[in-house]
């Protein structure tokens, strides 16, 4: 007995859903590469490169320029403009300054307005003066009876007037006003007036002051024993072996 194949009946197909074109078009994910990503370059300004193109021009002629210039060049150059000393006469010295003395006095002058204080009007002055005075013997006087020589020229007797005081000379250096103290009416006198402050009335008290320390001093002996130790020495090299050397008068009776 013949049997028919059986047909199995088989299920419908399904279709699967189409993906939408928009998701299907997306690239996929970037693949891992081990290498890492080239930096971008920065473009520099082009002013900044001027800059520096600039800088490294200037800095070496800087350089050069600097080495003309003197060290200060903004310094203060001091011009002199004085004329050439003239040579107004000419005389021989007729005088041996056998002693020299050095003198200091401080002068303390003060000068009072009656009757009104001396913060409104009044000046006190100080001056620290130093100078020196020469003690000398005159020569210029001197005739051939000055000198007297024994018969056998061994001996010698030298005449001669006493020393006298030259002038004080101020050394203006070590010479200075230590302190002044003015009022207020002499203090706007200045600032208003044209006329700057005169010393020269403290400097000549000065000068008296020291040239009479200088006649109360021994300047004067001192110039006597150095004109006798002058003469002797030069009377000796000339074959003179007795020298004696005479003041006409005493250092203190001399002026």
């Amino acid at each position: 007995m013949s049997t028919a194949p059986v047909e199995h009946a088989l299920p419908p197909r399904t279709e699967r859903p189409r993906m939408p074109t928009l998701l299907s078009s997306r690239p996929g994910p970037a693949s891992s590469d081990p290498r890492p990503a080239p930096h971008r370059r920065r473009r520099i300004p082009l002013r900044l490169l001027a800059a520096g193109a600039g800088a490294a021009v200037l800095v070496p002629v800087g350089l050069q320029v600097a080495g003309w210039l003197p060290e200060n060049p903004f310094g203060r150059d001091v011009v002199d403009r004085s004329t050439t000393p003239l040579l107004l006469a000419l005389e021989d010295l007729h005088e041996y300054h056998a002693a020299t003395g050095a003198f200091q006095v401080v002068v303390d002058r003060e000068v009072d307005t009656r009757y009104v204080p001396s913060a409104i009007s009044g000046e006190r002055v100080q001056l620290l003066a130093t100078g020196t005075a020469d003690a000398y013997v005159d020569f210029s006087g001197l005739d051939a009876g000055a000198v007297t020589l024994s018969g056998d020229g061994t001996a010698a007797t030298i005449e001669l007037p006493a020393p006298r005081l030259d002038e004080v000379r101020i050394d203006p250096e070590e010479s200075r006003v230590l302190d002044r103290d003015r009022g207020l009416v002499e203090r706007i006198g200045d600032a208003l007036g044209d006329d700057p402050v005169d010393d020269a009335e403290l400097y000549a008290m000065a000068e008296d002051r020291l040239a009479a320390a200088a006649a109360e001093s021994d300047l004067r002996e001192r110039a006597e024993d150095n004109t006798r130790t002058m003469l002797t020495g030069l009377a000796r090299s000339l074959g003179v072996d007795e020298v004696e050397v005479r003041f006409e008068d005493t250092a203190d009776s001399a002026g």
